[in-house]
This record gives structure tokens, sequence and C-alpha cells, in this order.
């Protein structure tokens, strides 16, 4: 559910013309949350993205799930509402109110009509400052988590996913699940979840982003009223343990009664800073992030037939990602379809690209996002991840000339550099007797 969400969010961004509407105001409030505003006033909607640097990365291995735990009940009781009021409250007004846990940051939606904001911003800011974290509420939503932890055991590509990840960040929090584990879940108590709020929600430590029917100033009137009670936290960062170093390939079978086979190759990517990440944005769309002209799938599906989809991704995150190519076949022709994932890595490392997959993947690049960034939602969210990023305002200005300057030389260069086809992690999840894994190139 994490992958290719930041990927998609800032390798396919607006033209130029388009996208410049899409950026607002930026103003930081005196307890120290920044608040961005695009105005957009053709439709009386109104929808705020808020995050909070509170994420997985800031609890601890043995209490996994803390984070997600801790937001998933914000909407579940405040000290004056319970949660069926909550539920019904924005409910009466057509309005959404949504959360979510996350590695680096937890997030927090609202969605309302323009004339329901006043109703709409009381309901977020008491989620926010003031939640009850009733024992009975803790107790229902953590039979709901693991329950659904129980759910993905039987689904291929979550036990895939989640053994990739293990291997390939090892002890540090990435390598494991937002949700935590059915046994660190049961060791989390009230008291873990209070102290985790009041220790990490911090204004210093939100970033809220509004896009639709509003002016800068009824925003800031806003953010006044229902926050500016919130004081600001000393706020310290420990030291995350490094991800392991990968020597050699490391194959993970995890046996499954299934006819179809699968498989996730891959190892460390890059983080979010990396100056060559736009360059890598487009070496993998060529490789297997471009959908159907990508080479991964010309080979392996169009000219193989070994599988309907198979794709590349880097997954930059505030530190250290991932790349990883995942590619479900069935288990006769498995070993065939990682023969050739390793194939067109090295091809492109070896090889590079031809003028014309560099030009195709630029215009896609530059010109597809429109499409996908014209819903007031799209950009409240935009808007809060340009800021946790540090992109500033002008990025989408910039973007354009940056993908345009990439050459053919500079793909090659980030192949060699960033794809490993020596040094990797392959998890197979199978009827594994039917595999028949051959030696690996």
């Amino acid at each position: 559910m994490y992958r290719y969400l930041i990927l998609i969010l800032f390798i396919l961004l607006p033209s130029i013309s388009q996208a410049s509407e899409t950026i607002g105001k930026r103003i930081v409030t005196p307890e120290g949350i920044v608040v961005l505003v695009s105005e957009r006033h053709d439709l009386p909607i109104v929808k705020v993205s808020t995050i909070i640097r509170a994420g997985s990365t800031l609890e601890l291995e043995e209490k996994a799930g803390l984070a997600n735990l801790t937001a998933e009940l914000l909407t579940e009781g405040t000290k004056k509402r319970t949660s069926s009021q909550i539920s019904d409250e924005i409910d009466f007004i057509g309005g959404s109110l949504d959360t979510s846990g996350g590695n680096d940051y937890i997030s927090v939606s609202l969605s309302v009509l323009k004339k329901d904001i006043e109703k709409g911003f009381d309901l977020l800011s008491d989620m926010i400052l003031n939640p009850a974290f009733d024992e009975k509420e803790i107790d229902r939503k953590k039979k709901l988590i693991k329950d659904a932890i129980k759910r993905e055991e039987e689904e291929p590509e979550s036990v895939a996913g989640k053994a990739f990840i293990k291997e390939v960040f090892g002890k540090h929090p990435y390598g494991r699940p937002v949700e935590g584990k059915e046994e660190t879940i049961d060791r989390i108590t009230r008291n873990d979840i209070l102290e985790f709020h009041a220790r990490n929600y911090s204004p210093n430590n939100t970033i809220i982003g509004i896009a639709g029917d509003m002016t800068i100033e009824e925003v800031m009137a806003l953010i006044n009223k229902y926050f500016s009670n919130w004081k600001k936290k000393a706020i310290s960062y420990k030291k995350l343990l490094k991800p392991p170093t990968l020597k050699g390939h490391k194959v993970l079978k995890i046996d499954k009664d299934l006819t179809q086979a699968t498989i996730i190759l891959g190892h460390q990517g890059i983080n979010r800073d990396n100056p060559d990440f736009y360059t890598i944005s487009v070496m993998n769309y060529i490789l297997g992030g471009g959908g159907f002209v990508s080479r991964l799938v010309q080979n392996i599906r169009d000219s193989k037939g070994l599988a309907y989809d198979v794709h590349s991704s880097f997954s930059p995150k505030k530190e250290v990602g991932s790349f990883s190519v995942s590619v479900q076949t069935k288990n006769e022709t498995a070993s065939l379809a990682i023969k050739e994932i390793i194939k067109e890595i090295k091809r492109i490392r070896d090889e590079g690209v031809t003028e014309e997959e560099l030009s195709d993947a630029k215009g896609y690049l530059t010109g597809s996002f429109p499409l996908r960034i014209d819903t007031n939602a799209e950009v409240a969210n935009f808007l809060t991840l340009i800021e946790f990023y540090s992109l500033g305002l002008d990025y989408p200005e910039k973007y354009k000339a940056l993908i345009n300057g990439i050459t053919k030389e500079d793909i090659q260069r980030v192949a060699k550099k960033y794809l490993d086809p020596e040094n990797f992690i392959l998890v197979i999840v199978a009827k594994q007797e039917k595999v028949q894994l051959q030696e690996i190139p």
C-alpha cells in the first residue's frame, strides 16, 4: 500500500503553464505549523491534507504498529465527542475525515463544502489536539488491525512485499510493516499511545495543505481560531540503524499452494533528496515504470508471454528507499521471468537507451501529470509533500527543465550506479516444487 505513492506524486508533474495554477502561498504560524494554500474558486469545495511527522520511524521495534494505531484512533473519539458523534457530524454535512499511518509521517484528510468549513475545522482540530484514546476503542481498533494482518497472510503480493522490505531494510524501521505484527500490537498499551501522541504531535511537526474555495485570509483565520492554543514542543529524532549492505544475491522462497508465482527482485534505492532523482525517474520509466512501453513489459509480456504485467519502481523515502521489480507468472515460468528481469537490468546498464526512448520518456513525464493533479484533494496532498521534502513552491517551474536536460549519458551513469544485477534480494512466493529455480545469471 505504500509502493509508488511518493514516486507518482513527484515524478509525474504538470507542464509549467498548468502547474503554476496549483501552487499557492506558504505561511508559518508562530507555533510552527506550515500552512500552504491554493485558491481554487471554481467549485464550493475545500480539501485539507495534514501530515504530522509521527510515523513508524519514531516507534520502538517491540511496539511496532504504535504510530499507525495512534493515527487510526484519531477518528475514534475525543474528550468531547464519541466515535459515533464524530461520524454522525461529518456525515450530516456530507463531508469526510480520514487518517492513515506511514513510515515518515501520518496523514489526516478533510473534505467539506465551503459552507461547512467551520464545522470541518472544529472536527479536524478536535481529533488532532484532543483524542480520548478510550480503552474500548483501542481494543476494537487493535482487533480490526490484527484481523487485517491475518487476511494479508493469504495474499501473495502482501506476503512477498513484507518479506522483501524486511530483507532490504533489516532492523531499520522501513523493514517492518507500518501496521505492525499481531504480537507487537498486543504489547501496545493506552499509556504508550498517550505518550507517543504527547511527544510527537506538535504544531512545529505539522504541515497543512488546503486547496479549494478559500482565500488565504479565510484559511489563516480558521488556523488561528482552531489551532492557536496548540503549543510547540522541543522535538528530537534518534539516529536510526542503517539498512544492511547486500553482498551477493539472497533468495527467499516462500512455499504456498498457488498456480502463480509472485516475484519481487530488488535492493536498496535512494532517498528523495538524492540529486539523481530526476534522472533515475526517466531511467526507470524506460526500464519498467512506463507501463506497456517499458522494456520489461515489451520483453516479458509482449515477446515472451510470461506475464500480463511486470513493473519496476524506485520508491524514495525521507531516508533510503528501495528499488524493486515485481511480476506474477506461472510457477513453471518463474525461473525464466527472473532471468529476463536480470537481463534487462544488465542491458540498460551496459547499452544505455536510445534517443527515441529518452524523448518519449521525457514527453510523458513532463506532459501527463495534469490529469493526475486536477482535483482539490490531489493539490492539497501535493502541497504538503512539496513542503515535507523541501522542494520549494517553485518546484513545478524547475521540474520540466530538470527532466528535459537529461542526456543518454546521464541515464547510463545512474543505471550503472543505482541498479545492481549482482547484489539483490529475490523473493518468490509460489508452489516451490514447480518453480525449479535455475542458477541465477
